[in-house]
């Protein structure tokens, strides 16, 4: 815990939050007592009478006697009952605070006012200033006569002065509760937290078979399977990354081994036979330029990455560009006997930035080339549909399983995890194709049949 930073563990806060909470609702209900406890027991009480006097108006002369004095008892009321020949009924008048059957003036006067109204029911409360006491009197007049109930308005702060002591010993209990309850809340907060942080930093240091166990805590739950998911893409990352270095460098060493021999033999051997040595110098080239295209390919997916490669976007014919690309293997059907079956519609006008879409094509091609069948057979194909065009790259090659889909757009995945010379390109031309793509907005993907070959695809909106 470090006060310095304001930093302080979940036991200290949740601790002082349950203790903040507990004497706020505390404080409140001492208030409310305060102010409220007598405004709602006066208006209670208003309440109370005013519903016996409504009842007694509504009893039948015949029942009145007795009845008055079960309402008297029962309600803690005092009642007298002024009959018109001058007689008077008392029930319960000799109750502690009862004002009636006294000589005090007002009390007669109000009795004198009442009786000489019209009026069925009337109201009336009483103070006395000089002892600070409330009463209500309600006067009913019925057919032979008059009744009037009394009811004192008691003094509540004694009861508040015990209400105000027993709430200081609630505090005290209650704020001993708080610590208890959080200390039990915090721990079962903080308990899966500390495993999870443990368990981070070993994935930090590189351990990604970390599993992140589940609690009974909803958030801690989503934070786990979150960091799960990070292991686990972590692992992926790592292993293509140990791949990506493997594979560069056998693409690296491998044209530099060979470049490095053929000059050995152009120095030692073949400079004293020309037609040798051009045919030597000729390798030296084309493994300089393979070189060329992996490093300009791993450049171009760096910039799409970093998002520093803007688009420009302009109309062109798809179909002039495809067959622009496929010139390129020209030396592939004389020398690698592939077989190339185009199949374009007459004209297809589209918006995108023409060099990279050529660079899709280019790449799509290539990998077909890499993976097809013994046939050596690869279809390129443009679909005319009402809304774009769809433009397919088919090889016959083993295809790819159902799993392994969702990689083969990574850097340098391989299904055999074993990296092969390729025919032509680098192994990224894929991830240079999602790049290309995803920066479009053009839908793409792959159908795959195992042992039939593959088909990759995207589109391009008129």
């Amino acid at each position: 815990m470090r006060f310095g930073n304001k930093i302080s563990s979940i036991n200290f806060k949740t601790l002082i939050y349950l203790i903040v909470f507990s004497v706020t609702i505390l404080i409140f209900l001492m208030v409310s007592q305060t102010l409220l406890l007598k405004y709602s027991y006066e208006k209670y009480q208003t309440k109370k009478i005013k519903n016996i006097a409504k009842n007694i108006y509504k009893l039948d002369s015949l029942e009145m006697v007795n009845e008055l004095e079960t309402i008297a008892y029962e309600n803690s009321v005092c009642i007298e009952y002024y009959l018109d020949s001058s007689d008077k009924i008392l029930y319960n008048t000799l109750m502690v605070g009862c004002g009636l059957n006294k000589n005090n003036s007002q009390i007669i006067n109000l009795i004198n006012d009442i009786r000489n109204s019209n009026k069925e029911i009337q109201h009336v409360k009483l103070v006395n200033k000089t002892n600070n006491t409330k009463a209500l009197l309600s006067g009913i007049n019925v057919p032979d006569g008059t009744i009037f109930i009394y009811s004192p308005l008691e003094d509540l702060d004694g009861a508040s002065i015990v209400l105000k002591g027993q709430l200081l010993y609630i505090t005290l209990i209650v704020i001993v509760l708080a610590c208890f309850i959080s200390y039990f809340l915090s721990n079962k907060i903080t308990e899966p937290i500390t495993k999870i942080t443990k368990k981070a930093k070993e994935l930090g240091e590189g351990n990604y078979n970390i599993h992140f166990d589940s609690s009974d805590v909803l958030e801690i739950d989503e934070l786990a399977n979150t960091l799960n998911h990070v292991s686990n893409d972590l692992s992926k990352i790592d292993e293509l990354r140990r791949d990506l270095m493997a594979n560069v460098s056998h693409d690296l060493k491998t044209p530099l081994t060979m470049i490095r021999a053929y000059a050995e033999m152009v120095r030692d051997i073949s400079y004293k036979d020309k037609d040798k040595m051009n045919k030597d110098l000729n390798v030296i080239i084309g493994e300089t330029e393979r070189l060329n295209i992996l490093v300009n390919d791993i450049l171009d997916l760096s910039k799409m990455q970093a998002n520093a490669d803007e688009l420009t976007l302009e109309k062109f014919d798809l179909c002039e560009v495809i067959k622009e690309v496929m010139t390129r293997y020209d030396i592939l059907k004389t020398t690698e006997d592939y077989k190339f079956i185009v199949e374009l519609p007459e004209k297809s006008e589209v918006t995108a930035d023409k060099k990279k879409i050529m660079q899709v094509i280019y790449n799509l091609i290539n990998n077909a080339i890499n993976y097809t069948g013994e046939d050596k057979k690869v279809i390129i194909r443009v679909k005319n549909t009402r809304k774009e065009y769809i433009v397919e790259i088919e090889d016959t090659g083993k295809g790819i399983k159902k799993d392994e889909i969702p990689y083969i757009w990574d850097k340098y995945y391989k299904s055999d995890k074993k990296h092969q010379r390729n025919v032509v390109s680098t192994g990224i031309g894929l991830s240079i194709v999602k790049e290309i793509l995803t920066k479009h907005k053009f839908d793409y993907g792959v159908k795959s049949t195992l042992k039939k070959g593959s088909t990759f695809y995207f589109k391009i909106r008129k």
